[in-house]
C-alpha cells in the first residue's frame, strides 16, 4: 500500500554520500525534505540538487535537513557531485543515499511500473520532526522541481501547526490566513487580537498571527 500523509516515514539505513544514514537516528528532531532522482548524471536533476544546495540556509533557518536519493553507488553519487559544484555554481552540502539495492525506493513506493526505464521517479517527502509524512509530491521526468513552493509548503505546516489557521490559495509567508472551521467567529476575534474579517460565516480571514 502506498504511503499516505500522516502515517510514520519507514526507518532505514544505507549508505550515503556521506557515509552510512540512520535515516531516523539522521533526521533527529528537525524536518525533513527526502527527495528522489532516477539516476546520477541526468540533466533535471544536475540543476535540482544544485537549487537544494543553493538554499540550504533557507532549510537550516526552518529547521529542516534535506536528504536526497539516487539509485546509484556512492563513488558514482561523488563524482555527479563534483559535476553538480562544477556546473551549477555550488557546493552540494547534504548527503545523497546510494539506494542501489533498491531498499528505500520500495520501502517509499519511488519505483512505478510504468516509469520511465524502471527507475525511481521523482518524488518529494516532506518529513515532520515525529517522523510523519506530512507532503507527498510525484513530478514527471520532464519538469524539474519548485523548492520555492516545497519552502512555502514548509512555512504553512509550521504555522498551521501552532496556530489556529489554514494558509489559504497562493499564500505566502506573511500573508493573510484563514481561520479554521473547528473554532466560532466570537472564539477567534478573541484568539487573533489583530483582527477577524467575517466575509462568510465559514471564511474568516485574519492576519499571520506569528507576523
Amino acid at each position: 500500500m502506498a504511503l499516505q500523509l500522516g502515517d510514520i516515514a519507514p526507518d532505514f539505513t544505507q549508505q550515503s554520500s556521506q557515509g552510512e544514514i540512520s535515516f531516523h537516528q539522521w533526521a533527529g528532531d528537525s524536518w525533513v525534505v527526502l527527495f528522489s532522482h532516477p539516476a546520477d548524471f541526468t540533466p533535471v536533476c544536475t540543476t535540482e540538487l544544485g537549487t537544494v544546495a543553493s538554499l540550504k540556509s533557507e532549510f537550516d533557518k526552518r529547521n529542516v535537513k534535506v536528504i536526497a536519493l539516487s539509485v546509484d553507488g556512492v563513488n558514482s553519487h561523488k563524482g555527479w557531485i563534483t559535476d553538480i559544484n562544477e556546473t551549477q555554481k555550488t557546493t552540494v552540502n547534504y548527503p545523497i543515499i546510494a539506494d542501489e539495492d533498491r531498499v528505500v525506493s520500495d520501502l517509499y513506493g519511488m519505483i512505478h511500473p510504468n516509469s520511465l526505464n524502471n527507475l525511481t521517479v521523482r518524488s518529494v517527502f516532506v518529513i515532520d520532526p515525529n517522523k510523519k509524512i506530512r507532503l507527498t509530491i510525484t513530478y514527471p521526468a520532464s519538469t524539474g522541481r519548485n523548492f520555492p513552493e516545497i519552502l512555502r509548503v514548509i512555512d504553512s505546516l509550521q504555522l498551521t501547526d501552532n496556530h489556529s489557521v489554514a494558509t489559504p490559495a497562493n499564500w505566502q509567508d506573511g500573508g493573510d490566513c484563514v481561520v479554521v472551521p473547528s473554532i466560532s467567529t466570537e472564539e477567534a476575534r478573541v484568539k487573533f487580537p489583530k483582527g477577524v474579517n467575517e466575509v462568510k460565516p465559514y471564511l474568516r480571514i485574519t492576519p499571520q498571527p506569528n507576523k
